[in-house]
């Protein structure tokens, strides 16, 4: 865990969480995040040496491990029932897993289309349908990982912010009609995060220094930002928050998108 924050001590005692796409990166720290404040965790993921190797982090029975690929309905349902079954109940899920692919549509691959909306955008929905009854009886909550290419778009990236915005609309709509059932629904919207994604992008002076000159904090997001705002979002703190789409983005989506027009001694005039 990283010592950019603090655990809540025993916040999460009591209840259960399950994580997707949980071996590194987000998804890691989150689990990390929900089992350090009393959670048990249910690691999920594709690639079941990497789960075992993350959840060594974990250690004794607050954690466990289950290899599942979101895009097969009957593997999802299965993941939930391996959670009732190990601990008897569902209180948090937290759909994290995701990819992403460049390219215009004019010469993306339809492989490509169909892959990542599978992931990303079918993925969500399964974990949603399949867990929601045990949320119901919990009164518990999702938090889905969305992307602020969900929100607004980006050059070169349709089937991915395509993907990003059904999640967007998704959480929103489920929060409405889950709302009654004592279910609350809400998404985080990272901005370019530190991740094994981004590793490519990263080796790329130039890009960075522009990713870097468009938040206004300066600094591309670590996984233990995001999942500051996941447990908070998943928290009684707020237990009045729901179909919310929160920014986690260093003050990105905070700009109307025009560029800044720097006076001579580098000061903004407009942005």
């Amino acid at each position: 865990m990283s010592d950019m924050y603090e655990p809540i001590a025993g916040r999460f005692t009591g209840r259960t969480v399950i994580v997707t796409g949980a071996a590194s990166g987000i998804g890691l720290a989150t689990a990390q995040r929900f089992w350090a404040e009393g959670a048990s965790v249910v690691l999920a993921g594709r690639n079941g040496d990497a789960l075992h190797t993350a959840s060594t982090n974990l250690p004794g029975p607050r954690s466990t491990t289950h290899v599942v690929d979101v895009t097969h309905y009957d593997q999802v349902e299965q993941m939930i029932q391996h959670t009732i079954h190990t601990y008897g109940q569902l209180d948090i899920l937290i759909n994290n897993a995701g990819v992403a692919t460049l390219g215009l549509a004019t010469n993306s691959d339809l492989a490509d289309w169909q892959h990542v909306m599978a992931v990303n955008a079918s993925g969500v929905f399964h974990g949603c349908r399949a867990a929601l009854p045990h949320l119901i009886h919990t009164h518990g909550n999702i938090v889905n990982t969305a992307s602020v290419s969900g929100l607004r778009a980006d050059w070169g990236m349709s089937i991915y912010d395509a993907s990003k915005g059904a999640v967007v609309n998704l959480t929103r709509a489920l929060a409405l009609d889950h709302g009654k059932d004592g279910v609350r629904v809400n998404a985080v919207c990272p901005t370019v995060t530190r991740t094994a994604m981004t590793g490519p992008i990263e080796e790329r002076t130039d890009v960075m220094n522009r990713l870097r000159n468009r938040i206004p904090l300066g600094r591309i997001a670590q996984p233990p930002d995001i999942a500051a705002a996941i447990t908070f979002l998943a928290s009684d703190d707020a237990r009045f928050i729901t179909g919310v789409n929160l920014p986690v983005d260093g003050g990105v989506t905070a700009s109307n998108g025009q560029p800044m027009l720097d006076q001579p001694d580098g000061q903004p005039v407009l942005a």
